[in-house]
């Protein structure tokens, strides 16, 4: 994997100011400071349900992030690295339900994966998504916040402000970047194979 540059352009899967906030945060430690956030779609459900399709919304956001960030060159173009964030529900076998968050890094044609924090989530908010509800909408009807998504989050306002949505992205992101800060540790691949 090639060391990161400071002159390279990190793009953003989404213009959500907590997920564009912990990519500026991320990087920032990694020593480049040109991120932005663009449009694109996850290629999944507006509310994704379970791990695996909540890995693949964000797997989808950076490679499209990464793909339209290259068309648009303003930052860069042969040193795009996308990011993809995308947050989920994971149903239990026991019935209970998770709010779950994937993040994704592309750079170098590697995917790099991390997860963030998992919230048990009340009952009613759960059926609500299972009847078809995306859960911001819904957290919005519980707190009586506007746009819970794009500040406080369903984390937050569930934690009473001790874990911020944007702190629980930084997790996520943070965990998919190891490799980036220790890239001599992971370069034998997967497992130690290679």
């Amino acid at each position: 994997m090639r060391s990161l540059k400071r002159d390279m352009a990190v793009w953003v899967g989404s213009t959500n100011p907590t997920k564009v906030g912990a990519a500026e945060t991320v990087f920032a430690r990694l020593g480049v400071h040109r991120v932005a956030g663009l449009q694109v779609s996850s290629d999944v459900s507006v509310q994704p349900l379970g791990v695996e399709e909540t890995r693949r919304g964000a797997v989808m956001r950076a490679l499209h992030a990464q793909e339209l960030g290259r068309a648009r060159g303003v930052m860069g173009t042969d040193t795009a690295v996308g990011v993809g964030l995308e947050g989920g529900v994971e149903r239990a076998p026991d019935g209970s339900g998770w709010l779950i968050g994937v993040a994704c890094i592309v750079i170098d044609g590697q995917v790099l994966v991390g997860y963030g924090p998992r919230l048990l989530l009340p009952p009613v908010a759960v059926a609500a998504v299972e009847a078809g509800e995306e859960l911001g909408p819904v957290i919005d009807r519980l707190s009586g916040l506007t746009e819970a998504k794009a500040g406080i989050g369903a984390i937050g306002w569930l934690t009473s402000g001790l874990v911020s949505r944007e702190a629980s992205w930084v997790v996520a992101l943070g965990a998919a970047a190891a490799p980036l800060f220790h890239p001599d540790l992971y370069a034998a691949g997967p497992a130690g194979a290679g």
